[in-house]
């Protein structure tokens, strides 16, 4: 499952912020991008991690192997 790309949404929603004549809908614009950026770090965090776990689940297979 493709995740979405949180930091050209967030880029939209900050767009969309500066073209809006309204504060309260350039306000909601921000908190979006906000988010948005959050969701993207969250998102980096996870790839990150699951990087690492399949990395040392791969190191654990070479070295039963090897044993084995």
């Amino acid at each position: 499952m493709a995740n979405p790309d949180y930091r050209a949404l967030a880029a939209q929603a900050h767009a969309e912020a500066d073209a809006a004549s309204l504060d309260n809908v350039r306000d909601r614009a921000l908190r979006s991008e906000a988010a948005l950026l959050a969701m993207a770090a969250r998102q980096d965090l996870a790839d990150r991690n699951r990087a690492r776990r399949e990395a040392a689940a791969q190191t654990a297979a070479q070295t039963a192997a090897n044993v084995g």
